[in-house]
Protein backbone atom coordinates (compact mmCIF):
# COMPACT_ATOMS: atom_id res chain seq x y z
CA UNK A 1 0.00 0.00 0.00
CA UNK A 2 1.32 3.43 -0.80
CA UNK A 3 1.77 6.61 1.27
CA UNK A 4 -1.46 8.57 0.85
CA UNK A 5 0.50 11.29 0.88
CA UNK A 6 2.66 10.09 -2.20
CA UNK A 7 -0.59 9.73 -4.21
CA UNK A 8 -1.78 12.69 -6.50
CA UNK A 9 -3.32 15.30 -4.78
CA UNK A 10 -6.70 15.72 -7.01
CA UNK A 11 -7.29 11.80 -6.01
CA UNK A 12 -6.74 11.20 -2.58
CA UNK A 13 -6.77 13.96 -0.91
CA UNK A 14 -10.47 15.87 0.68
CA UNK A 15 -11.49 19.55 0.10
CA UNK A 16 -9.18 20.84 2.42
CA UNK A 17 -10.18 24.61 4.44
CA UNK A 18 -13.82 24.16 3.40
CA UNK A 19 -15.02 24.51 6.66
CA UNK A 20 -15.05 26.53 9.75
CA UNK A 21 -15.98 25.81 13.49
CA UNK A 22 -19.61 26.93 12.79
CA UNK A 23 -19.84 24.81 9.25
CA UNK A 24 -18.37 21.60 11.20
CA UNK A 25 -20.75 22.33 13.80
CA UNK A 26 -23.95 22.25 11.79
CA UNK A 27 -22.79 18.92 10.14
CA UNK A 28 -23.04 17.28 14.14
CA UNK A 29 -25.93 19.31 15.35
CA UNK A 30 -28.01 18.65 12.02
CA UNK A 31 -27.07 14.73 12.16
CA UNK A 32 -28.47 15.40 15.80
CA UNK A 33 -31.73 16.16 13.75
CA UNK A 34 -32.85 18.47 16.70
CA UNK A 35 -37.17 18.36 16.01
CA UNK A 36 -36.87 14.83 15.14
CA UNK A 37 -35.10 13.97 18.34
CA UNK A 38 -37.11 16.25 20.39
CA UNK A 39 -40.70 15.24 18.40
CA UNK A 40 -39.96 11.75 18.15
CA UNK A 41 -37.27 10.73 20.49
CA UNK A 42 -38.04 12.68 23.98
CA UNK A 43 -41.88 11.65 24.22
CA UNK A 44 -40.68 8.05 23.30
CA UNK A 45 -38.15 8.28 26.01
CA UNK A 46 -40.59 9.68 28.04
CA UNK A 47 -43.07 7.07 27.84
CA UNK A 48 -40.87 4.05 27.73
CA UNK A 49 -37.73 5.43 30.18
CA UNK A 50 -37.79 7.50 33.41
CA UNK A 51 -40.96 9.98 32.41
CA UNK A 52 -40.41 13.34 34.08
CA UNK A 53 -36.78 12.12 34.53
CA UNK A 54 -35.60 12.93 31.03
CA UNK A 55 -34.11 16.69 31.62
CA UNK A 56 -32.08 15.11 34.20
CA UNK A 57 -31.16 12.63 32.14
CA UNK A 58 -30.26 14.68 29.42
CA UNK A 59 -27.78 16.65 32.13
CA UNK A 60 -26.06 13.23 32.67
CA UNK A 61 -25.79 11.99 29.13
CA UNK A 62 -24.15 15.79 28.29
CA UNK A 63 -21.41 15.39 31.05
CA UNK A 64 -20.96 11.89 29.56
CA UNK A 65 -19.77 13.47 26.67
CA UNK A 66 -18.01 16.36 28.16
CA UNK A 67 -15.62 13.98 29.68
CA UNK A 68 -15.61 11.65 26.94
CA UNK A 69 -14.80 14.86 24.74
CA UNK A 70 -11.49 15.67 26.54
CA UNK A 71 -9.73 12.67 25.54
CA UNK A 72 -11.09 12.82 21.86
CA UNK A 73 -10.04 16.55 21.35
CA UNK A 74 -6.54 15.89 22.98
CA UNK A 75 -5.80 12.69 20.84
CA UNK A 76 -7.29 14.78 18.13
CA UNK A 77 -4.52 16.93 18.22
CA UNK A 78 -2.13 14.58 17.07
CA UNK A 79 -4.06 12.16 14.57
CA UNK A 80 -5.67 14.22 11.73
CA UNK A 81 -7.67 11.90 9.67
CA UNK A 82 -11.24 11.75 8.27
CA UNK A 83 -11.79 7.77 9.88
CA UNK A 84 -12.48 9.74 13.61
CA UNK A 85 -13.20 6.25 15.70
CA UNK A 86 -11.71 3.79 13.69
CA UNK A 87 -8.47 6.21 13.19
CA UNK A 88 -8.41 6.62 16.82
CA UNK A 89 -8.82 2.78 17.94
CA UNK A 90 -6.07 1.96 15.15
CA UNK A 91 -3.63 3.83 16.38
CA UNK A 92 -4.83 3.48 20.15
CA UNK A 93 -5.31 -0.26 20.17
CA UNK A 94 -4.16 -1.64 17.05
CA UNK A 95 -4.33 -2.31 13.08
CA UNK A 96 -6.84 -5.34 14.13
CA UNK A 97 -9.41 -3.31 16.41
CA UNK A 98 -8.63 -0.34 14.15
CA UNK A 99 -10.43 -2.90 10.88
CA UNK A 100 -12.85 -3.69 13.36
CA UNK A 101 -13.35 -0.14 14.03
CA UNK A 102 -13.90 0.85 10.69
CA UNK A 103 -15.99 -1.87 9.23
CA UNK A 104 -18.21 -1.09 12.16
CA UNK A 105 -18.42 2.36 11.46
CA UNK A 106 -19.28 1.89 8.42
CA UNK A 107 -22.28 -0.23 9.20
CA UNK A 108 -23.31 2.20 12.12
CA UNK A 109 -23.61 5.01 9.26
CA UNK A 110 -25.46 3.12 7.10
CA UNK A 111 -27.63 1.75 9.31
CA UNK A 112 -28.82 5.03 10.88
CA UNK A 113 -29.13 6.66 7.16
CA UNK A 114 -30.84 4.20 5.86
CA UNK A 115 -33.18 3.67 8.50
CA UNK A 116 -33.70 7.23 9.42
CA UNK A 117 -34.70 7.55 5.35
CA UNK A 118 -37.82 5.31 6.29
CA UNK A 119 -38.92 7.31 8.59
CA UNK A 120 -38.00 10.48 6.26
CA UNK A 121 -40.34 8.53 3.75
CA UNK A 122 -43.10 7.67 6.09
CA UNK A 123 -42.93 11.41 6.98
CA UNK A 124 -43.10 13.10 3.85
CA UNK A 125 -45.75 10.51 2.56
CA UNK A 126 -48.12 11.70 5.15
CA UNK A 127 -47.06 15.51 4.79
CA UNK A 128 -47.43 15.50 0.84
CA UNK A 129 -50.78 13.70 1.22
CA UNK A 130 -52.22 16.34 3.12
CA UNK A 131 -51.70 18.51 0.50
CA UNK A 132 -53.33 16.64 -2.23
CA UNK A 133 -49.91 14.58 -3.57
CA UNK A 134 -50.41 10.88 -2.55
CA UNK A 135 -47.23 8.43 -2.85
CA UNK A 136 -46.14 5.83 -0.95
CA UNK A 137 -43.32 5.81 1.21
CA UNK A 138 -40.90 4.04 -0.94
CA UNK A 139 -41.36 7.01 -3.68
CA UNK A 140 -40.68 9.55 -1.61
CA UNK A 141 -37.43 7.60 -0.04
CA UNK A 142 -35.87 7.01 -3.72
CA UNK A 143 -36.63 11.16 -4.37
CA UNK A 144 -34.70 12.05 -1.18
CA UNK A 145 -32.12 9.40 -1.72
CA UNK A 146 -31.61 10.89 -5.23
CA UNK A 147 -31.51 14.41 -3.33
CA UNK A 148 -28.91 13.12 -0.47
CA UNK A 149 -26.39 11.81 -3.22
CA UNK A 150 -26.31 15.06 -5.41
CA UNK A 151 -24.73 16.99 -2.25
CA UNK A 152 -23.23 13.89 -0.81
CA UNK A 153 -21.32 13.92 -4.98
CA UNK A 154 -20.36 17.46 -4.27
CA UNK A 155 -18.09 19.70 -2.52
CA UNK A 156 -19.04 19.23 1.47
CA UNK A 157 -19.36 23.24 1.41
CA UNK A 158 -22.67 22.86 -0.50
CA UNK A 159 -23.76 20.25 2.43
CA UNK A 160 -22.97 22.41 4.77
CA UNK A 161 -24.64 25.49 3.47
CA UNK A 162 -27.90 23.51 3.22
CA UNK A 163 -27.89 22.19 6.40
CA UNK A 164 -27.20 25.36 8.26
CA UNK A 165 -30.45 26.27 6.87
CA UNK A 166 -32.25 23.66 7.57
CA UNK A 167 -31.20 23.34 11.28
CA UNK A 168 -31.88 26.86 11.96
CA UNK A 169 -35.24 26.77 10.96
CA UNK A 170 -35.39 23.86 13.21
CA UNK A 171 -34.01 25.22 16.51
CA UNK A 172 -36.47 28.41 16.28
CA UNK A 173 -39.51 26.42 15.62
CA UNK A 174 -38.87 24.32 18.82
CA UNK A 175 -37.49 27.37 20.58
CA UNK A 176 -41.05 29.04 19.89
CA UNK A 177 -42.79 26.58 22.15
CA UNK A 178 -40.18 26.79 24.40
CA UNK A 179 -40.96 30.12 24.88
CA UNK A 180 -44.86 29.66 24.66
CA UNK A 181 -44.69 27.02 27.35
CA UNK A 182 -41.96 29.17 29.47
CA UNK A 183 -43.69 32.88 29.36
CA UNK A 184 -47.17 30.55 29.94
CA UNK A 185 -45.86 28.85 33.04
CA UNK A 186 -46.90 25.80 32.05
CA UNK A 187 -49.38 23.34 32.87
CA UNK A 188 -49.42 24.31 36.62
CA UNK A 189 -46.43 26.69 37.51
CA UNK A 190 -42.61 25.50 36.78
CA UNK A 191 -41.25 22.81 38.26
CA UNK A 192 -37.95 21.80 38.86
CA UNK A 193 -39.04 18.13 39.79
CA UNK A 194 -37.39 16.91 36.78
CA UNK A 195 -34.18 17.53 38.32
CA UNK A 196 -34.35 15.18 41.47
CA UNK A 197 -33.35 11.93 41.83
CA UNK A 198 -36.84 10.67 42.48
CA UNK A 199 -37.85 11.76 38.67
CA UNK A 200 -34.75 10.24 37.51
CA UNK A 201 -35.11 6.67 38.89
CA UNK A 202 -38.72 6.73 37.99
CA UNK A 203 -39.96 4.31 35.50
CA UNK A 204 -36.99 2.79 33.56
CA UNK A 205 -33.77 4.82 33.50
CA UNK A 206 -31.82 3.00 31.57
CA UNK A 207 -34.25 3.10 28.55
CA UNK A 208 -33.94 6.83 28.99
CA UNK A 209 -30.29 7.44 29.33
CA UNK A 210 -30.26 4.67 25.77
CA UNK A 211 -32.66 7.06 24.12
CA UNK A 212 -31.08 9.93 25.30
CA UNK A 213 -27.27 8.98 24.05
CA UNK A 214 -28.83 8.01 20.40
CA UNK A 215 -30.23 12.14 20.25
CA UNK A 216 -25.78 12.78 20.05
CA UNK A 217 -25.34 10.53 17.03
CA UNK A 218 -23.07 11.76 14.50
CA UNK A 219 -21.03 13.74 17.73
CA UNK A 220 -17.67 12.26 16.03
CA UNK A 221 -18.58 14.33 12.92
CA UNK A 222 -15.97 17.02 14.15
CA UNK A 223 -12.89 14.71 13.59
CA UNK A 224 -14.60 12.82 10.59
CA UNK A 225 -14.13 16.53 8.63
CA UNK A 226 -10.83 17.40 9.98
CA UNK A 227 -8.99 16.74 7.19
CA UNK A 228 -11.44 19.37 5.46
CA UNK A 229 -11.56 21.70 8.65
CA UNK A 230 -9.85 25.11 8.16
CA UNK A 231 -6.88 25.55 11.28
CA UNK A 232 -8.22 22.29 12.50
CA UNK A 233 -6.40 22.23 15.79
CA UNK A 234 -8.42 24.75 16.54
CA UNK A 235 -11.62 24.25 14.88
CA UNK A 236 -12.24 20.44 16.16
CA UNK A 237 -11.78 21.06 19.75
CA UNK A 238 -14.06 24.24 19.94
CA UNK A 239 -16.74 22.47 17.29
CA UNK A 240 -16.76 19.35 19.59
CA UNK A 241 -17.17 21.11 22.67
CA UNK A 242 -20.00 23.68 21.06
CA UNK A 243 -21.69 20.64 19.58
CA UNK A 244 -22.38 18.90 22.80
CA UNK A 245 -23.24 21.85 24.98
CA UNK A 246 -25.40 22.90 22.13
CA UNK A 247 -26.98 19.52 21.97
CA UNK A 248 -26.70 18.69 25.51
CA UNK A 249 -28.76 22.34 26.60
CA UNK A 250 -31.23 22.52 23.79
CA UNK A 251 -32.80 19.08 24.47
CA UNK A 252 -32.57 19.13 28.62
CA UNK A 253 -34.57 22.70 28.32
CA UNK A 254 -36.93 21.72 26.14
CA UNK A 255 -37.26 18.47 27.72
CA UNK A 256 -37.93 20.22 30.63
CA UNK A 257 -40.49 22.64 29.21
CA UNK A 258 -42.34 19.43 27.80
CA UNK A 259 -42.75 17.75 31.20
CA UNK A 260 -43.69 21.62 32.64
CA UNK A 261 -45.91 21.73 29.73
CA UNK A 262 -47.74 18.93 30.23
CA UNK A 263 -47.44 18.66 33.94
CA UNK A 264 -45.14 16.49 35.77
CA UNK A 265 -47.86 14.25 37.46
CA UNK A 266 -49.86 14.28 34.39
CA UNK A 267 -46.75 13.53 31.76
CA UNK A 268 -46.71 9.63 31.90
CA UNK A 269 -50.62 9.31 31.83
CA UNK A 270 -50.87 11.78 29.13
CA UNK A 271 -48.32 9.69 26.60
CA UNK A 272 -50.18 6.48 27.40
CA UNK A 273 -53.30 7.92 26.29
CA UNK A 274 -51.61 8.89 22.90
CA UNK A 275 -52.15 6.32 19.88
CA UNK A 276 -48.67 8.14 18.33
CA UNK A 277 -46.57 8.83 20.96
CA UNK A 278 -45.03 11.41 18.42
CA UNK A 279 -47.83 14.04 18.01
CA UNK A 280 -47.22 14.83 21.85
CA UNK A 281 -45.01 17.71 21.19
CA UNK A 282 -47.65 18.88 18.10
CA UNK A 283 -50.34 18.73 21.04
CA UNK A 284 -48.33 20.77 23.06
CA UNK A 285 -47.35 23.68 20.23
CA UNK A 286 -50.96 23.75 19.59
CA UNK A 287 -52.05 24.14 23.00
CA UNK A 288 -49.55 26.89 23.73
CA UNK A 289 -48.57 28.19 20.37
CA UNK A 290 -51.73 27.58 18.45
CA UNK A 291 -52.70 25.66 15.07
CA UNK A 292 -50.82 27.98 12.88
CA UNK A 293 -47.50 26.45 13.95
CA UNK A 294 -48.82 22.94 13.21
CA UNK A 295 -48.10 22.83 9.15
CA UNK A 296 -44.64 24.25 9.88
CA UNK A 297 -43.59 21.64 12.01
CA UNK A 298 -44.87 19.08 9.17
CA UNK A 299 -42.88 20.20 6.77
CA UNK A 300 -39.29 21.15 9.08
CA UNK A 301 -39.95 17.57 10.62
CA UNK A 302 -39.48 16.43 7.31
CA UNK A 303 -36.33 18.96 6.36
CA UNK A 304 -35.27 17.88 9.92
CA UNK A 305 -34.99 13.85 8.92
CA UNK A 306 -33.17 15.22 5.39
CA UNK A 307 -30.84 16.97 6.96
CA UNK A 308 -30.35 13.94 8.99
CA UNK A 309 -29.92 11.42 6.28
CA UNK A 310 -27.28 14.03 4.86
CA UNK A 311 -25.00 14.51 7.45
CA UNK A 312 -25.35 10.36 8.03
CA UNK A 313 -24.43 10.16 4.39
CA UNK A 314 -21.54 12.12 4.56
CA UNK A 315 -19.70 10.63 7.65
CA UNK A 316 -20.36 6.84 6.25
CA UNK A 317 -19.02 8.27 2.51
CA UNK A 318 -15.41 9.24 4.62
CA UNK A 319 -15.36 6.18 6.60
CA UNK A 320 -15.59 4.48 3.08
CA UNK A 321 -12.92 6.75 1.57
CA UNK A 322 -10.58 6.16 4.26
CA UNK A 323 -10.92 2.38 4.56
CA UNK A 324 -10.17 2.53 0.56
CA UNK A 325 -7.43 4.58 0.75
CA UNK A 326 -5.70 2.77 3.61
CA UNK A 327 -6.29 -0.59 1.79
CA UNK A 328 -8.79 -2.46 4.29
CA UNK A 329 -11.26 -1.76 1.61
CA UNK A 330 -11.02 -1.56 -2.26
CA UNK A 331 -8.39 1.16 -3.63
CA UNK A 332 -11.21 2.67 -5.78
CA UNK A 333 -12.96 3.87 -2.57
CA UNK A 334 -10.00 5.55 -1.60
CA UNK A 335 -10.69 8.12 -4.49
CA UNK A 336 -12.14 11.57 -4.71
CA UNK A 337 -13.37 13.57 -7.08
CA UNK A 338 -10.96 15.58 -9.34
CA UNK A 339 -13.31 18.77 -9.55
CA UNK A 340 -15.07 18.57 -6.36
CA UNK A 341 -12.68 16.56 -4.13
CA UNK A 342 -15.57 14.50 -2.43
CA UNK A 343 -14.93 11.06 -1.55
CA UNK A 344 -17.89 10.48 -4.39
CA UNK A 345 -17.19 6.98 -4.87
CA UNK A 346 -17.91 6.07 -1.58
CA UNK A 347 -21.25 8.36 -2.03
CA UNK A 348 -22.02 6.86 -4.78
CA UNK A 349 -21.82 3.27 -3.27
CA UNK A 350 -23.38 4.17 -0.30
CA UNK A 351 -26.47 5.67 -2.37
CA UNK A 352 -26.52 1.93 -3.58
CA UNK A 353 -26.70 0.33 -0.26
CA UNK A 354 -29.63 2.37 0.41
CA UNK A 355 -31.59 1.98 -2.72
CA UNK A 356 -31.46 -2.40 -2.41
CA UNK A 357 -32.19 -1.92 1.51
CA UNK A 358 -35.02 0.15 1.41
CA UNK A 359 -36.75 -1.67 -1.79
CA UNK A 360 -36.22 -4.69 -0.11
CA UNK A 361 -38.39 -3.26 2.79
CA UNK A 362 -40.60 -1.81 0.21
CA UNK A 363 -41.21 -5.13 -1.41
CA UNK A 364 -41.71 -7.31 1.67
CA UNK A 365 -43.90 -4.79 2.32
CA UNK A 366 -42.51 -3.47 5.85
CA UNK A 367 -43.67 -0.95 7.93
CA UNK A 368 -41.38 2.23 7.34
CA UNK A 369 -41.10 3.79 10.49
CA UNK A 370 -42.05 0.38 12.58
CA UNK A 371 -39.59 -1.47 11.14
CA UNK A 372 -37.19 0.07 9.01
CA UNK A 373 -36.25 3.11 10.95
CA UNK A 374 -36.82 1.03 14.65
CA UNK A 375 -34.54 -1.93 13.66
CA UNK A 376 -31.69 -0.38 11.55
CA UNK A 377 -31.30 2.92 14.25
CA UNK A 378 -30.73 0.55 16.64
CA UNK A 379 -28.51 -1.30 15.09
CA UNK A 380 -26.38 2.18 14.62
CA UNK A 381 -26.64 3.37 17.73
CA UNK A 382 -25.29 -0.27 19.34
CA UNK A 383 -22.45 0.26 16.86
CA UNK A 384 -21.58 3.49 17.18
CA UNK A 385 -21.39 3.06 21.43
CA UNK A 386 -19.43 0.07 20.70
CA UNK A 387 -16.81 2.16 18.75
CA UNK A 388 -16.91 5.24 21.55
CA UNK A 389 -16.00 2.41 24.09
CA UNK A 390 -13.56 0.88 21.53
CA UNK A 391 -12.12 4.79 21.68
CA UNK A 392 -12.10 5.25 24.93
CA UNK A 393 -9.45 2.76 26.04
CA UNK A 394 -7.62 3.56 22.56
CA UNK A 395 -7.42 7.43 24.09
CA UNK A 396 -5.47 5.58 27.18
CA UNK A 397 -3.34 3.34 24.92
CA UNK A 398 -2.04 5.99 22.57
CA UNK A 399 -0.85 8.04 25.59
CA UNK A 400 0.37 5.30 27.69
CA UNK A 401 2.86 4.98 24.65
CA UNK A 402 3.65 8.66 24.14
CA UNK A 403 3.79 9.48 27.54
CA UNK A 404 5.61 13.42 26.12
CA UNK A 405 2.86 14.50 24.47
CA UNK A 406 -0.19 14.95 26.75
CA UNK A 407 0.87 15.53 30.96
CA UNK A 408 -2.62 15.96 32.58
CA UNK A 409 -3.45 12.19 33.65
CA UNK A 410 -6.99 13.54 33.91
CA UNK A 411 -7.01 13.86 29.95
CA UNK A 412 -5.43 10.80 28.85
CA UNK A 413 -6.38 8.49 31.68
CA UNK A 414 -9.08 8.69 34.16
CA UNK A 415 -11.61 10.26 32.25
CA UNK A 416 -11.49 8.10 29.27
CA UNK A 417 -11.47 5.34 31.35
CA UNK A 418 -14.48 6.28 33.29
CA UNK A 419 -16.32 7.29 29.75
CA UNK A 420 -15.39 3.84 28.26
CA UNK A 421 -16.60 2.01 31.22
CA UNK A 422 -20.17 3.76 31.20
CA UNK A 423 -20.32 3.09 27.81
CA UNK A 424 -19.28 0.34 27.79
CA UNK A 425 -21.78 -1.37 30.29
CA UNK A 426 -24.40 0.53 28.46
CA UNK A 427 -23.47 -1.56 25.31
CA UNK A 428 -24.01 -4.60 27.13
CA UNK A 429 -27.54 -3.74 28.08
CA UNK A 430 -28.60 -2.42 24.70
CA UNK A 431 -27.16 -6.14 23.33
CA UNK A 432 -29.08 -8.56 25.97
CA UNK A 433 -31.89 -6.40 25.33
CA UNK A 434 -32.15 -5.33 21.96
CA UNK A 435 -35.32 -7.46 21.19
CA UNK A 436 -37.30 -4.89 23.72
CA UNK A 437 -35.70 -1.95 22.63
CA UNK A 438 -35.89 -2.08 19.19
CA UNK A 439 -39.10 -3.89 18.79
CA UNK A 440 -37.84 -7.00 17.03
CA UNK A 441 -38.85 -10.61 18.16
CA UNK A 442 -38.07 -13.82 17.04
CA UNK A 443 -34.92 -14.61 14.75
CA UNK A 444 -34.71 -10.79 13.71
CA UNK A 445 -33.96 -9.56 17.96
CA UNK A 446 -30.82 -11.84 17.42
CA UNK A 447 -30.04 -11.09 13.26
CA UNK A 448 -29.96 -7.67 13.61
CA UNK A 449 -27.13 -6.96 16.93
CA UNK A 450 -25.40 -10.11 14.61
CA UNK A 451 -24.61 -7.80 12.13
CA UNK A 452 -22.59 -5.77 14.71
CA UNK A 453 -20.82 -8.76 15.63
CA UNK A 454 -20.30 -9.67 11.83
CA UNK A 455 -19.31 -6.42 11.34
CA UNK A 456 -16.58 -6.44 13.44
CA UNK A 457 -14.86 -10.20 12.61
CA UNK A 458 -15.12 -8.91 8.97
CA UNK A 459 -13.12 -6.10 10.13
CA UNK A 460 -10.61 -8.13 12.01
CA UNK A 461 -10.11 -10.44 9.08
CA UNK A 462 -9.65 -7.35 6.50
CA UNK A 463 -7.11 -5.62 8.32
CA UNK A 464 -5.00 -9.46 8.54
CA UNK A 465 -5.66 -9.98 5.29
CA UNK A 466 -3.58 -6.20 4.93
CA UNK A 467 -1.04 -7.33 7.46
CA UNK A 468 -0.38 -10.32 5.54
CA UNK A 469 -0.30 -8.59 2.39
CA UNK A 470 1.32 -5.21 2.99
CA UNK A 471 2.82 -4.81 6.39
CA UNK A 472 4.19 -1.19 6.35
CA UNK A 473 -0.03 -0.66 5.33
CA UNK A 474 -1.10 -2.27 8.22
CA UNK A 475 0.90 -0.48 10.62
CA UNK A 476 -0.18 3.00 8.96
CA UNK A 477 -3.63 2.41 9.46
CA UNK A 478 -5.61 5.12 11.02
CA UNK A 479 -2.36 7.56 10.85
CA UNK A 480 -4.25 9.26 8.28
CA UNK A 481 -2.36 12.99 8.52
CA UNK A 482 -0.40 12.82 12.07
CA UNK A 483 0.90 15.94 13.82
Amino acid sequence: MSNPGDLPEQTNQLRKNSLGVAAVTFLVVSAAAPLTAVAGGVPLSMLLGNGPGIPLTFLIVTGVLLMFSVGYVAMARHIRNAGAFYAFTAQGLGGLMGGAAALLAILAYNAMQIGVFGLFGAATSGFMASLGLDLPWWAWTYIGIAAVAVLGYRRVDLSARVLTVLVVLEYLVVLVIDAAILFSGGDSGLTMEPFTPSAFLSGTPAIGILFCFAAFIGFEATTIYSEEARDPGRTVPRATYISVLIIGIFYMLTAWLMVNGAGAGKLVGELQALQDPTTFLFGLAERYVGHWIIPVMNLLFVTSLFAGVVAFHNGVARYMYVAGREGLLPRGLGVTHPQYQSPHVGSIVQTAIAIVVVGIFAVTGQDPVLALFSWATNVGTLAIMLLMTFTAFAIIAFFARRPGLESNPFTTRVLPLVTGTILGLLVIYIAVNFGSLAGANGFMAVFLPGLVLVAAIAGLLLALRLKGTNAAGFARLGAGQAV
